[in-house]
């Protein structure tokens, strides 16, 4: 076959333009959905960031806060460096993290009698979140000052609750304080 007589079939003009409309969706398609995972990307990123460092958010264990928290609930904490009595937080201990309620403070004394009331400072501390006073498991000696740089962290269920009546945790350094509560997440209510 000679050059003359092989025709090549070019496009029509409205072929031209619909291939050209095609490749220009594709390309915003892809624009679209890259800066749309980009975006989710980041937020993501973020939202670990903001958990780890500033809101971490944790899960209930057990049974140590009833009835105040239940096993299975889920908390949203605030790290910081300054804590008051009756705080909600989360302790660091042996690699666990143990949920207790802030008693006493640097300087405080406490003193617990057998009927389970607690005593700062020589007044009974108000408590109404404990529906069961117990000394519970206690091996400390009372009274008891709080070191410095220190708090007395106890359960809310007194008798099941291994807190700073044990001489196993003793009274908790501040920097083995992961947080206190903010709110509680789950359930709402």
């Amino acid at each position: 076959m000679s050059r003359a007589s092989r025709k090549v079939k070019l496009p029509t003009e409205e072929q031209v333009k619909a291939e050209k409309k095609r490749n220009e969706y594709k390309s915003r398609y892809l624009k679209t959905l890259w800066s749309t995972i980009s975006a989710l990307l980041v937020v993501a990123a973020i939202a670990v960031l903001v958990s780890t460092l500033f809101f971490p958010v944790i899960q209930v264990s057990g049974t140590s806060m009833e009835p105040t928290l239940k096993d299975g609930n889920i908390l949203v904490l605030v790290k910081s460096d300054s804590y008051k009595r009756g705080d909600i937080c989360c302790i660091e201990w042996q690699n666990k993290k143990l949920i207790k309620r802030v008693i006493g403070l640097p300087g405080d004394t406490i003193f617990i009698d057998d009927e389970g009331n607690v005593y700062v400072n020589d007044e009974l501390l108000d408590e109404p979140y404990v529906t069961g006073k117990s000394l519970g498991e206690c091996d400390v000696e009372f009274p008891l000052q709080v070191p410095e740089g220190r708090v007395f962290v106890l359960g809310d269920h007194r008798t099941t609750s291994i807190d700073s009546r044990s001489s196993a945790i003793g009274c908790v350094e501040k920097e083995q304080i992961y947080g206190h509560k903010l709110f509680k997440a789950w359930p709402l209510f």
